[in-house]
């Protein structure tokens, strides 16, 4: 029965992590496995691999064959090249002890390149940071700095100014009310003139009535 090691999927849409298994090549991806020697968790930076080291190198021993995903994270934790130098200590060209030092000086280097990733990847989430606080006091300086704009103080010179406008604008109402108030005196002094002129108008027209009726008496005496 041929055996791979495999990912089976787990997890929901979008956020899946993974189950590392040795299974028949088959079976379904996702169903059934033969034995869980892991996990990956491919949404945290950098990915979380738990690892059963003895399980998979006795599965790889065994002849189960990884799949391309599982060869690179394998190769990542060192049991491909565990592998490799039992496979040199089987043949004889290593010894236990050589094979041993090597894979120890191998998981040394590996572990102080991991750790300086990881170091790296906290300085940059940190430079990130500080750089995003800066820009958030530069833009809360820039509103309060214009918040000042629009409530600054105002001067003597100014309340000064103030003060003539209203008293310039009291006084021009002032005398448009005493314009108002002799209008109605004004207005009653030329109906009085005007009903004057009309009872002189009236006199005239009655004695020129008299002397035409004086003339006409005098022609008919004639």
């Amino acid at each position: 029965m041929p055996v791979k090691i495999r990912l089976a999927r787990h997890g929901r849409k979008r956020r899946a992590f993974y189950y590392i298994v040795a299974a028949d090549s088959r079976a379904p991806r996702d169903g059934r496995y033969i034995e869980r020697i892991g996990s990956y968790n491919p949404n945290t930076d950098p990915a979380t691999i738990d690892l059963n080291f003895d399980k998979a190198v006795g599965w790889l021993q065994n002849g189960a064959v990884p799949t391309d995903t599982c060869r690179a994270i394998l190769s990542y934790k060192g049991v491909l090249y565990k592998n490799h130098l039992l496979k040199g200590i089987t043949k004889g060209a290593l010894t236990e002890e050589e094979a041993e030092n090597k894979f120890n000086t191998w998981m040394k280097d590996k572990e102080q390149k991991i750790q300086a990733k990881v170091d790296n990847l906290k300085n940059k989430s940190k430079a990130d940071k500080e750089s995003r606080l800066k820009i958030e006091e530069e833009i809360n300086n820039a509103r309060a700095e214009e918040l000042a704009a629009k409530q600054i103080p105002v001067t003597e010179e100014e309340v000064e100014q103030a003060e003539e406008i209203v008293a310039e604008e009291t006084v021009t109402e002032k005398v448009n009310a005493e314009d108002v108030v002799t209008e109605k005196p004004a207005a009653e002094k030329v109906e009085a003139e005007t009903k004057d002129v009309e009872e002189k108008t009236e006199d005239v027209k009655a004695e020129a009535k008299e002397v035409v009726e004086e003339k006409s008496e005098e022609k008919k005496e004639d």
